[in-house]
């Protein structure tokens, strides 16, 4: 079973070096050197989506347009243990954007599913443990999702699909492992898995990217 699970893992990570690599490559060749400034990739506009947060407030696309969106699956009965390490998460991705001003345009979108990645209707349970789990935790900037992931998440590139399945996959699913970043304009900019700590640091080091090109572009427009 632990070579199976193993394996499994290896088969994820190869997935998401074959839809991008060009992005990843980024961090290889730039990490550790002095470099004018690079862009992470942008694979195109994802499809429009819809979610529910805990309240019944209904979400689309068009509610994010200044924003940049972090997506991500959890599991109501095992939050911190199953698709996603939330405690890492939070403190390296949820707490560096709850401290700092300038990250206050990133937002985190979590979907409740169950295990087999269907939508959860009701979130009091994920909320609380949310709430339990994570260091001052605002639900305007981390908003518990109930909605239909499988949109989010439907991307090919290179002839690969996040929707793909097998056992090897938690809950059968690959989609329910991955997190992505979306940029102002729905544009995706990076995926990557949410199992080991090492892709939390790289997502930030994307945010990082993401908002200098923003910064970039508003000194530009200045000039």
């Amino acid at each position: 079973m632990t070579n199976k699970k193993f394996a499994g893992r290896i088969r994820g990570s190869y997935i998401v070096l074959l839809l991008f690599l060009p992005a990843l490559l980024l961090f290889i060749t730039s990490r550790g050197c002095k470099i004018k400034f690079k862009t992470l990739e942008d694979y195109g506009k994802i499809n429009n989506y819809s979610f529910v947060d805990i309240n019944g407030k209904k979400y689309t696309q068009d509610d994010f347009k200044d924003d940049v969106v972090i997506f991500l699956n959890l599991q109501e009965t095992c939050l911190d243990t199953c698709s996603i390490n939330l405690f890492a998460f939070d403190k390296i991705i949820y707490q560096d954007i709850r401290g700092k001003k300038t990250l206050r345009k990133v937002k985190i979108v979590s979907f409740i599913n169950d295990l087999d990645g269907n939508p959860v209707s009701d979130l009091t349970q994920a909320k609380t443990l949310i709430e339990d789990k994570v260091f001052k935790y605002n639900p305007e900037r981390w908003i518990i999702a109930s909605g239909d992931a499988r949109k989010v998440y439907d991307i090919t590139s290179n002839g690969q699909n996040l929707l793909q399945t097998g056992d090897e996959y938690f809950g059968g699913n690959a989609f329910q492992e991955l997190m992505l970043l979306v940029d102002r304009n729905n544009h995706l900019r990076m995926v990557l898995r949410g199992s080991a700590e090492g892709m939390y640091r790289r997502m930030k080091e994307c945010i990082a990217l993401l908002q200098k090109e923003y910064s970039l572009k508003n000194e530009i427009v200045k000039e």
